[in-house]
């Protein structure tokens, strides 16, 4: 079984700093770091380091050539990928020194996907394949519609969150991955159980993957439901963390294995790459999970 991914890919400028930036105040940054990134290369990265068939789909600016240097480092397949004229998408992130973020996000070749460039990438996938997509890209609506017609499974982190979501028909979703803020935002509230059942309540035949930050992640499905907890560190950068959550989540499944141990593995992963900082630098390979597993 094969994964696509048909994500965004940023450059990530973090600035470290003691807080977050109120509107009108004027911070000096400790330190400045520039990161791959990206919520769909995360989540390529991810799968790959998990051990799944990963490719990935997307556009570059000429500046964004070294993704294609960082799919071979890190065996995801990258031959969907395009450079087109314009700059690469980028995010300037604040980090402060309690190790949360906030994050400002510019679209640019992210935002330039066709439907012909759609169509030509989806010809290389088929029934059975599993697609994953963020909101960091256009053409959603599309890509969901040809995908369904292909008989894709197809999963969605509806993040970050907007109007632009409306338009992509979420029955034809199979997984929801989001966190509580998502979560809140799709259904207008923030209780875990209700956030569930509504989705449950639209889309039956989804599954459900809601991680809760420090009180762990809750799958769910019209079947069955499990809970798993944190495992707990001491963070350093959380960026890359719920990417990391839904690569391992979805690499697990897509090879078979049963919700409890993907949920398990995929929350150790996070818990690794919260400890380091950076998003595609923090994500670990399947093999250090599994021993950390083992301890």
């Amino acid at each position: 079984m094969k994964v696509l991914c048909i994500g965004s890919m940023n450059l990530d400028f973090v600035y470290s700093v003691d807080h977050i930036v109120a509107p009108g105040e004027t911070e000096a940054s400790a330190s400045l770091d520039v990161f791959l990134g990206g919520k769909g290369m995360n989540q390529s990265v991810a799968l790959a380091k998990a051990g799944a068939d990963v490719y990935h789909a997307g556009l570059i600016g000429e500046d964004g050539k070294v993704f294609l240097d960082a799919c071979t480092e890190h065996n995801v397949n990258g031959k969907h990928i395009r450079v087109v004229e314009g700059k690469t998408g980028h995010a300037i992130i604040q980090r402060d020194k309690n190790a949360q973020n906030c994050i400002l996000l510019f679209g640019g070749a992210n935002q330039l996907l066709t439907e012909e460039y759609v169509d030509s990438v989806l010809a290389d996938f088929e029934a059975g394949d599993i697609l994953l997509l963020q909101n960091e890209v256009n053409m959603l609506p599309y890509i969901v519609d040809k995908a369904y017609e292909k008989g894709m499974q197809i999963a969605i982190n509806p993040s970050p969150y907007d109007e632009k979501l409306n338009a992509v028909d979420m029955a034809k979703i199979s997984f929801f991955l989001l966190n509580e803020v998502e979560g809140e935002q799709v259904t207008g509230h923030d209780d875990p159980d209700y956030i569930i059942a509504n989705l449950l309540g639209l889309y039956p035949e989804a599954k459900i993957v809601l991680t809760l930050g420090k009180n762990g992640a809750v799958y769910a499905d019209k079947n069955q439901k499990h809970y798993q907890p944190i495992f707990k560190v001491q963070a350093v950068d959380t960026t890359a963390a719920g990417d990391t959550f839904t690569g391992y989540f979805l690499a697990a499944v897509s090879e078979g294995m049963d919700v409890p141990a993907a949920l398990k593995m995929a929350a150790k992963a996070s818990s690794i790459a919260v400890t380091r900082a950076g998003a595609v630098p923090s994500i670990p390979l399947r093999a250090e999970v599994e021993a950390a597993l083992a301890e």
